[in-house]
C-alpha cells in the first residue's frame, strides 16, 4: 500500500510533512488549476481561515477520505462535506496567540488605551483614571485549548476565572448555569465554536444577565452573539466589548457597530501572528501521521465545547 496523498496550499507545508512516515505532501494553488496528483489525493488541507468557497474543492477529490483544516474554526465545512469524508480541525495550534489576544484587549478596554490612542491623535494630554485588570471576575464560556491558554494567561493578574463548557465536568460549569454566573462577573470571554447550540448564544437575555459596566469578549465567530442585541446594549452604554469577529464579517463601513461607544474591534487577527503557520503544521504533522497509522485522528470534529 502506497502513501497517504495530501494537498497543502503551501510549500511550507511539504516541508513540514515531509519527514511523516506514510503520506506525500503535494503543493496545490487553492484558486489554480490542481495537480495531477488530485485524482489519488485523500486528505485536503485548505488555506488558513478558508471560506465556503473552499468546499467545492473536495468536489474534485475522487478518492479524498479527509479534510484537515488549518484553523480550529470548521463552521464552514460541518455538514458540507461529500459521503464518507471526515472532518478534522487545527485544535491546538491557535490557542495560545488568541488568549494572548484576549488579555491584550481585556487590559486595553480596562486600562482606556484606545481613548488614550484617540487623544494622542489629537495631541490631547487626557489624565485621568483608569480601571484595572487585576482582582477582576472573568467568565470563559468554552472550555477548551483557547479557555485553558487564557486561564493561565489571566493568572498573573490575580484574576478569578469560572469555565463554561457544553456539558458540567470537574473544574467546568455546564450552559445551562450561564444565566446564573453571569451577573457574579465583571467579563465574560467567548470562545465556543459555531455550531446550532452555540448560534445567538450571546442574545438579549444573555446580555442582559451581565453586570452594569461589564465587558464582553467575542473571540469565537461573529454569529454566537446577536449584533442587534449587543449593539443596543453598548450604544446604551450599559456594557462594554472587545471582538475579534462580527456579524456580518467584514463590518461593512456604515455599520453602528462602527460607532458602539466602548467598543474596541480588531478584524479577525487573534491568530493571524508569525508563528501560526508553523504550529498549525506541527498540529496537521500528528493528526496525518496518527491516520497514516491506520488511528483516529485526534482532532476529528465532534459537536461539544
Amino acid at each position: 500500500m502506497g502513501d497517504i496523498v495530501v494537498l497543502v496550499p503551501h510549500e511550507e507545508g511539504t516541508a513540514a510533512l515531509a519527514d511523516v512516515p506514510g503520506i506525500t505532501a503535494v503543493a496545490y494553488d487553492p484558486n489554480g488549476e490542481l495537480p495531477a496528483a488530485a485524482e489519488s489525493a485523500q486528505v485536503l488541507v485548505p488555506p488558513f481561515l478558508a471560506t465556503r468557497e473552499a468546499v467545492a474543492l473536495t468536489r474534485k477529490l475522487p478518492e479524498l477520505r479527509l479534510v484537515q483544516l488549518l484553523s480550529a474554526g470548521a463552521e464552514n465545512w460541518v455538514g458540507r462535506l461529500p459521503d464518507g469524508v471526515a472532518l478534522s480541525d487545527c485544535r491546538g495550534a491557535h490557542g495560545g496567540a488568541t488568549a494572548e489576544w484576549i488579555v491584550a484587549t481585556l487590559l486595553a478596554v480596562y486600562r482606556h488605551l484606545p481613548r488614550f490612542v484617540r487623544a494622542q491623535d489629537e495631541a490631547r494630554w487626557d489624565y485621568h483614571f483608569t480601571d484595572e485588570l487585576a482582582g477582576k471576575r472573568v467568565l470563559i464560556v468554552g472550555a477548551g485549548d483557547v479557555a485553558e491558554n487564557t486561564e493561565h494567561r489571566l493568572a498573573p493578574f490575580d484574576v478569578e476565572v469560572t469555565l463554561v463548557g457544553r456539558r458540567a465536568r470537574d473544574r467546568v460549569h455546564g450552559i445551562d448555569e450561564v444565566l446564573d454566573l453571569l451577573p457574579h462577573h465583571d467579563a465574560c470571554v467567548v470562545v465556543v465554536p459555531l455550531t446550532d447550540d452555540t448560534r445567538g448564544l450571546v442574545n438579549a437575555e444573555f446580555l442582559a444577565a451581565m453586570p452594569d459596566g461589564a465587558v464582553l469578549v467575542n473571540a469565537a465567530r461573529g454569529p454566537v452573539a446577536d449584533t442587534d442585541a449587543l449593539t443596543a446594549e453598548l450604544t446604551g452604554g450599559r456594557l462594554r466589548a472587545a471582538l475579534d469577529v462580527t456579524e456580518p464579517e467584514p463590518l461593512p463601513a456604515d455599520h453602528p457597530l462602527w460607532t458602539a461607544p466602548g467598543l474596541l474591534i480588531t478584524p479577525h487577527v487573534g491568530a493571524s501572528v508569525p508563528g501560526a503557520l508553523r504550529r498549525a503544521y506541527e498540529v496537521v504533522a500528528e493528526q496525518l501521521g496518527a491516520l497514516a497509522r491506520g488511528e483516529r485522528p485526534p482532532n476529528l470534529v465532534e459537536d461539544g465545547y
